[in-house]
Parts: C-alpha cells; structure tokens; sequence
C-alpha cells in the first residue's frame, strides 16, 4: 500500500514538473503546427491547388477499389453461377467503358491544352 502511494506521488509530481516546464519554455510557430499536414494553419485556408492532381487522385482511387473488388472474383470464376459470371462481365464493361471516358476528355494528360 505504502509502496503504490509513494510512486503515484513521483508520478504526480513528474507530471506537475512537466506542467510546470511546459509553460516556461516559449513555444515557437513549428512546434505548434500540425505535423504531417502540409498546409500552413496560419495563413488563408483558400489555397490554390492543382485540379489535374485531384482528378488524378480520384480516378486513381475508383479504379484502385474497382480493382480490389476484381481480385478476389478471379479466384472464385470456377465456382460463380452464370449470374454471378453475367454480372462480373457488366461490372468489367462499365469499367472498361468509364476509362474509355476518360481517355478521351483527356484527363489522363497533366497538362491540357485548350
């Protein structure tokens, strides 16, 4: 009992230390930044960023979830029923038909000339 008290009095008084020193030290601008944020807080949160970037990024994920709901029908094409086979192949063609799409509006160049 003696014992547990005794260390939740050093661990009191190493948090009330640290309190205490925490306040004392001046804290600068980077140490009160987000860390892997990438924006600056303290400036206008209306940034100008790349739209080429985004669209990429967005097809990137649609097809990177498309594909990971491929995968694992590959291993199970054996054993699907002709339902099953006629929907994966609808599935394959409005993806084939949605990079189609994006291929010809160009979104796959980085740079657009108009």
């Amino acid at each position: 009992m003696l014992f547990t008290m005794i260390f939740f009095m050093i661990i009191s008084l190493i948090i009330l230390i640290n309190i205490l020193l925490s306040m004392i030290l001046k804290k600068d601008r980077e140490k009160i930044t987000p860390f892997e944020c990438g924006f600056d807080p303290f400036t206008s949160a209306r940034l100008p960023f790349s739209v080429n970037f985004y669209l990429m990024t967005l097809m990137f994920l649609i097809f990177d979830v498309e594909i990971i709901l491929i995968l694992p029908i590959l291993n199970l094409l054996n054993n699907l029923s002709f339902l099953s086979i006629y929907t994966f192949f609808i599935f394959l063609l409005i993806l084939i038909f949605s990079l189609w799409v994006e291929w010809t509006c160009n979104l796959f160049k980085w740079i657009h000339f108009m």
